[in-house]
């Protein structure tokens, strides 16, 4: 008699996507006293929108939102009425079965600071596998679809990173001549492999090493390419006061 034979062990999940919002800078060129991510814009926060998108992520299942320390009460409390905030406590390395965690992490003292923060605080994550992909998006970015985290995190798994460029016009040099043709604005979110970003970073905590943004850290230290995903000047970064009204009228006329 023989027995039956044995039911194949299930598949393991797939590794995740981690999409980490920047919030902790202040703002101060909008003109409107408090950090201009807690401004509303069309009914809600700022931060809301980018967040918003950022949990439409195709395999998102952790976002972790960097707030200022002095500032992750207000965040936390900002952000309420829209997304509940992780599991206990808002940890990111907590379990859920609801859908993707958020929770709230307070940054550093510069934007790699705070990029660093973000990613000590979901390293056992990637040290286990869970997390393949992590994306950082500027919080002030209020108008990023889903579809451009889908592109970023997509060119990230095949090449090592990726982030959304987009073409410029009537730029001008320090001395006030024309730029030269060809130039383009890079934009966040911007996605890559989780371990080698990871350790990326740590070595540049051990050089004393900041980047200007994410991919300048990643190149520095990961060996591996970082390409351009096309994107278009509606992903603009809210600066100005000007910025508002055209983030908002662009967000109304979805």
């Amino acid at each position: 008699m023989t027995s039956a034979p044995a039911s194949p062990a299930p598949a393991p999940p797939r590794p995740g996507v981690t999409v980490v919002v920047l919030g902790a800078g202040a703002g101060n060129r909008v003109g409107a006293g408090v950090n201009k991510v807690l401004i509303e814009l069309a009914g809600r926060p700022l931060l809301a929108w980018s967040l918003t998108h950022a949990l439409a992520t195709t395999g998102v299942d952790r976002v972790v939102v960097v707030a200022a320390p002095s500032e992750h009460a207000e965040v936390a409390d900002a952000l309420s009425a829209y997304l509940p905030l992780g599991g206990p406590d808002g940890d990111p390395d907590g379990d859920s079965d609801g859908g993707p965690e958020v929770a709230l992490v307070p940054g550093g003292t510069s934007r790699h600071g705070s990029e660093w923060a973000a990613l000590q605080a979901v390293a056992a994550h990637v040290e286990a596998g869970r997390t393949d992909v992590v994306a950082i998006h500027d919080g002030a970015r209020p108008l990023a679809p889903p579809a451009l985290f889908d592109a970023v995190v997509a060119a990230a798994r095949r090449h090592g990173g990726a982030l959304p460029a987009a073409a410029t016009h009537g730029l001008l040099t320090a001395d006030l001549t024309p730029a030269p043709k060809g130039l383009v604005g890079v934009q966040t979110p911007q996605a890559f492999r989780a371990r080698p970003l990871l350790e990326a970073y740590r070595a540049a905590e051990r050089d004393g090493f900041e980047g200007t943004d994410t991919a300048a850290t990643f190149e520095r230290y990961a060996g591996l390419p970082v390409v351009a995903v096309p994107s278009t000047a509606a992903n603009l970064k809210v600066t100005w006061p000007e910025d508002l009204a055209l983030a908002e009228e662009l967000l109304t006329a979805r």
